[in-house]
């Protein structure tokens, strides 16, 4: 549990990735410290300047190299294809607090997404699988919030119950194979034991949970909420996401935004999104771009704005015992570049207020890794920890209010 946080005010963490980018002139302001002027896209955030922080400069090196291929390493510093070379394979950050959390919330993490489904997956456990995110907000509600009926849950306990069958013969069966092959297929077979192991530990937390009443709030969706247009709906899915870390249905969220859906999103643009986003620094795609990139930040604002006014029972707020991460795998989809990243980190009882550019040395190949930001988050969080992936240490200049 995260430094001054209590079970009652647990540590919280969301991780808001949207796959496209934003533009970098737009994003990141030209001075550090604490005096910048507020770049375009960050001015929707003004009432919330001294309590976040803006790093430039911070990516996975040659790992998160790729285009739109290399997103989906943001939350993990690692490439799906090279996951082999790591000890939890290409697990996120939000994963690795998951597992902190175990059984204590309903649902160790929850994954929410909105757009067309572009493969960028912002969770991976650590058996190397992406785990698919939840994109309808009727499905989101009920997974919170609405009781199941009770044959439904007599047949879910019955499911769960033949699973576990199951997985106790294929473990008995791989243990059995796994005396007979060789170190290359043991490597595979290990990344499987890993898989079973991680399903067996859902299905037991699910279990514990089929029994307790989910929570009640004062809180209704539109009836046609899921029909709504991007202009419109990115408040409802924040809406839910500060309900449920409020309730205490889990402690760690992924949101990912991978498109504006039908008719422009409802937004005053005459071209697709990821038309736009090529834009060769044309300037009347740029603007019409951050009409799009803006409509996302202010969403993310009214968030802050909302989880500021929720009280918690160790006399600080929502948004002090969450951390919430802002940002993309993709620098600049312009150039396809996934070097030096779009991030923004609010709350969770960090220092913050300032811009910190970090160094590169482009002639030697030295940089400050993106991981050294989630080595600090997972500390924050509550743990015991000093390496995450490709991290090389905690980052400097982050430090705890």
């Amino acid at each position: 549990m995260g430094a001054g946080s209590t079970p009652d005010s647990p540590m919280r963490m969301l991780c808001v990735g949207n796959n496209f980018g934003f533009v970098p002139q737009l994003f990141f302001p030209e001075e550090t410290g604490t005096d910048y002027r507020m770049p375009s896209l960050l001015e929707p955030l003004a009432d919330h300047r001294k309590d976040f922080s803006v790093f430039s400069q911070l990516d996975h090196g040659t790992e998160g190299v790729g285009g739109h291929g290399g997103v989906h390493a943001f939350l993990s510093g690692v490439l799906s294809k090279n996951s082999n070379g790591f000890a939890e394979a290409n697990i996120s950050v939000d994963q690795k607090a998951a597992a902190h959390v175990g059984g204590a919330t309903r649902y160790p993490s929850l994954q929410f997404s909105y757009g067309a489904s572009s493969g960028n997956t912002l969770s991976w456990a650590a058996s190397g699988v992406a785990i698919p995110p939840v994109e309808e907000l009727s499905k989101i509600f009920a997974l919170l919030f609405q009781a199941g009926e009770e044959k439904s849950l007599d047949e879910i306990r019955q499911v769960h119950s033949q699973k576990r069958s199951i997985l106790d013969l294929v473990r008995i069966d791989a243990e059995s194979l796994s005396r007979r092959i060789g170190k290359a297929d043991k490597e595979k077979l290990d990344q499987y034991f890993t898989s079973v192991r991680e399903l067996e530990k859902k299905l037991v937390q699910s279990s514990n949970w089929l029994d307790k009443p989910k929570p009640k709030v004062d809180y209704q969706l539109p009836e046609d909420a899921d029909d709504l247009e991007f202009v419109d709906i990115l408040s409802y899915y924040y809406d839910l996401v500060a309900l449920a870390l409020q309730t205490d249905s889990t402690r760690v969220i992924t949101f990912e935004i991978s498109g504006i859906g039908a008719n422009s999103g409802g937004l005053p643009i005459t071209r697709g999104y990821h038309q736009l986003t090529h834009h060769g620094r044309v300037e009347s795609y740029i603007e019409e771009l951050s009409i799009i990139e803006k409509t996302q930040t202010r969403a993310f604002a009214n968030f802050l704005t909302k989880i500021k006014e929720v009280e918690e029972p160790n006399g600080k707020t929502l948004f002090d015992n969450t951390m919430t991460l802002f940002g993309s795998g993709m620098g600049n989809a312009s150039s396809h570049s996934n070097k030096d990243l779009p991030l923004l980190l609010a709350g969770g009882g960090f220092r913050h207020g300032e811009h910190i550019r970090f160094e590169k040395d482009k002639a030697r190949g030295t940089h400050t890794p993106a991981c050294n930001l989630y080595v600090s988050m997972l500390q924050r969080f509550g743990m015991e920890i000093d390496q995450f992936n490709t991290s090389s240490g905690t980052l400097t200049g982050l430090e705890v209010a």
